[in-house]
């Protein structure tokens, strides 16, 4: 057992793996700090809805992963994170291969939830695409 923080940092040395939705999603880790961490990928054809634009759950996914990762980062040894609600925000639609960065920041973290926000913006860290909030709940592992 470790703490998040040592978690994630082996995670993006490589030392451990990312978790499979990374690569169905075309994501990987790009940074990790206490109570923030990135992540860079791009939508696929796979992403689409049956609209042929990217389906909200990528963004949603996204963010709900960089959100609740980020949370990971302040907990101790033995404590782990889930998902207990969160919400995004789709500002404006993505291009199939557009490059983003997918941030999660903590707001609080205590000793039974967690409370982060998310946002998408293009690498060139000019446009905005997505926000989100989540609540996670604090668990014993």
């Amino acid at each position: 057992s470790m703490s998040g923080l040592d978690f994630m940092t082996k995670i993006y040395n490589g030392e451990l793996p990312l978790a499979n939705i990374a690569k169905i999603l075309n994501f990987r880790l790009s940074k990790v700090e206490k109570g923030s961490i990135s992540f860079e990928g791009s939508p696929t054809k796979e992403h689409f809805n049956i609209s042929g634009s990217i389906h909200g759950s990528w963004y949603g996914a996204l963010l709900d992963s960089a959100m609740a990762c980020s949370i990971l980062t302040t907990l101790a040894k033995g404590l782990t994170t889930t998902t207990l609600e969160y919400k995004i925000n789709i500002i404006r639609p993505l291009k199939l291969g557009t490059a983003i960065r997918a941030t999660g920041l903590v707001k609080h973290s205590g000793k039974s939830t967690g409370v982060a926000t998310g946002s998408i913006i293009g690498k060139d860290d000019r446009i905005l695409y997505a926000t989100g909030s989540t609540t996670c709940l604090v668990l014993e592992l």
